[in-house]
């Protein structure tokens, strides 16, 4: 595998982590564990470390290394280099104190904690990513898992795209791609790529609008229930839309009603 990164020794990993300590774990996935380190220069990284009888999770590991190296954008979280000694597979990132976005919209704890401003420029945060990642980057990305999870906060609650596990690099003349391999989270994925396997930079922009209307209503789309109906967040986000009362939509009222109704509207152009 060519490489294009620093790489880490077992026993920096190995200090940083206290020897992988179950209290310094931050997150678990099918590729193994995240853990919180700090290095002996003080700055805090995260470890994901790639379970050993994971054959997928080592597919996923290439492609996120090979793909994330070439990659270096403000809201993307930055790679800060691999860990390759035995049988150990690991990724160093930037640490985000804040974790991922879902426990800010979907807590009831967490949502107190973003304010409409904060959540509007969360919202500009991952589209900017989306863009460099499709349009301004050396290659062209397909994220195909982009959901509230995948999206991380620094310190100071900015958005940065995370697990490039499922991605792909289209070429200059492509367009869309045909897999038989269909995956990413069900609810976030676009019709055409789930019925046909055809994916595309519009699906991850179809993820997006999911993302933003859970973003501004602080409902999850997979698991929304209405008692007056049996429609996903999608279906009840364009029936009140039709019906003139969008902003029923919104969990805050303090939004400004103009940019939250050019949100909702861009959210129901992407799905």
């Amino acid at each position: 595998m060519d490489i294009d990164l620093p790489i880490f020794d077992l026993v920096t990993i190995t200090t940083a982590t206290e020897n992988f300590s179950s209290t310094n774990m931050i997150g678990e996935g099918g590729f193994g564990i995240v853990y919180k380190g700090t290095l002996a220069t003080g700055q805090e990284v995260a470890v994901k470390r790639l379970s050993k009888n994971s054959g997928q999770g080592l597919q996923e590991f290439k492609n996120e290394v090979i793909l994330i190296a070439k990659l270096q954008h403000r809201n993307l979280v930055k790679l800060l280099g691999c860990c390759l000694e035995g049988d150990e597979r690991m990724l160093i990132y930037e640490y985000m104190p804040n974790e991922s976005l879902d426990y800010f919209i979907f807590d009831q704890h967490g949502k107190a904690l973003l304010t409409p401003k904060k959540r509007l420029e969360i919202v500009m945060g991952i589209s900017r990513g989306l863009l460099y990642l499709h349009q301004d980057s050396r290659l062209r990305i397909i994220h195909r898992d982009l959901k509230a999870s995948n999206i991380l906060l620094d310190s100071d609650l900015n958005a940065k795209i995370s697990d490039f596990g499922l991605a792909r690099s289209f070429d200059g003349d492509q367009s869309e791609i045909n897999t038989k391999r269909v995956v990413g989270t069900h609810g976030y994925m676009s019709p055409e790529y789930v019925v046909d396997g055809i994916f595309s930079v519009k699906s991850d922009v179809f993820s997006f609008g999911v993302l933003l209307l859970e973003i501004l209503s602080g409902k999850k789309n997979r698991t929304f229930h209405h008692p007056e109906h049996h429609h996903n967040l999608l279906g009840h986000a364009w029936l009140l839309w039709r019906e003139g009362r969008a902003l029923e939509l919104i969990d805050d009222i303090s939004f400004v009603e103009s940019q939250v109704l050019r949100c909702i509207h861009v959210g129901l152009l992407c799905v």
